[in-house]
């Protein structure tokens, strides 16, 4: 069996040695740059005092869904607090909002074309398939040839699991646009990006944001394999209480990435909901007729009362 053997892994170790040689540059700028953005977001996560945080974080969850969500949001971060564990938790949180935001600007584009082009999304699906199916773990081998040990290869990690689904809702949504109302768009003289950004992207909003719910989701699943290569935060809180043991240690910090994962969750999905328009009230006729036809009436039943009145009125 051995002369049958395919040696795929010498393969995959010989071009990440080309990778790291030819691209050695170009991995250093990425990691600068992830790097900078991540520690300014975590600067401003962490600065602030608490308090100030949660009172921002519960307006915006008022402002998106209500007070009930709000309400949830200031006592899920109040959990953190009372666990020791809010500067860990922030730092998770800066790593899952930079890695999540590269993540959605990569692949709501790459969703988009998937969805205009059949031969793209036949390129892309067994790539992202391949993405979806691979271990966490094994990204991390790559991540920390090309990036060291740090943040930055646990969000390279990050970035390529969660990727897959927000491309994959993204091409499901814009090909679930019904066609003839793209056909209409065209019919009116729209060009294709002007249909494209009135029309295809609005209507397949709920499923892009689904996507994107996902892909925060995801980010967050990772961070104890982020842990695990230096990343900080909570995820390296419960691999230090793997290596110790420390059950208490273990619960709290999960507790916390449960809050976070729980918080980010509603605000998405209340982000991705349709609202409903508000009806303006209109005030009474005169005549006790309303100023606008009801659901059942037509405008022309509604002549036809109007008609009738003024007959029965003459004839009086």
């Amino acid at each position: 069996m051995e002369a049958l053997r395919i040696p795929v892994g010498e393969w995959a170790e010989a071009v990440v040695d080309v990778l790291g040689d030819v691209l050695r540059g170009f991995f250093d700028a990425v990691a600068f740059v992830l790097g900078a953005v991540y520690d300014g977001v975590d600067a401003v996560l962490v600065a602030p005092p608490f308090w100030l945080l949660i009172l921002v974080l519960a307006a915006a969850a008022f402002a998106v869904s209500g007070w009930r969500l709000a309400l949830g949001t200031a006592l899920g971060l109040l959990v953190i607090v009372a666990v020791d564990q809010w500067d860990n938790a922030m730092d998770t949180l800066a790593l899952v909002i930079v890695a999540a935001l590269v993540a959605i600007v990569i692949a709501i584009p790459v969703g988009i074309w998937a969805a205009r082009s059949d031969t793209v999304s036949r390129i892309v699906r067994p790539v992202l398939d391949f993405l979806q199916t691979m271990p966490a773990f094994v990204y991390l081998i790559p991540a920390i040839i090309f990036f060291g040990v740090g943040a930055v290869p646990g969000m390279i990690a990050t970035i390529l699991f969660a990727i897959a689904p927000g491309v994959r809702l993204t091409e499901l949504g814009i090909r679930g646009v019904d066609s003839e109302v793209v056909e209409a768009g065209y019919a009116f003289g729209a060009s294709p990006a002007r249909v494209l950004r009135q029309i295809q992207i609005p209507l397949a909003l709920p499923s892009i944001m689904a996507g994107i719910n996902q892909v925060i989701m995801l980010s967050l699943s990772m961070v104890v394999i982020a842990g695990m290569v230096g990343a900080g935060g909570l995820g390296g809180e419960i691999v230090r209480a793997i290596g110790r043991i420390n059950v208490g240690l273990g619960f709290e910090a999960g507790l916390s990435v449960v809050m976070i994962a729980m918080i980010l969750d509603r605000l998405t999905s209340a982000l991705g909901r349709p609202r409903a328009p508000r009806r303006a009230r209109t005030a009474p006729r005169p005549g006790g007729h309303d100023a606008r036809p009801s659901r059942g009436e037509s405008a022309a039943d509604t002549e036809r009362s109007a008609d009738s009145t003024r007959m029965e009125r003459t004839s009086a």
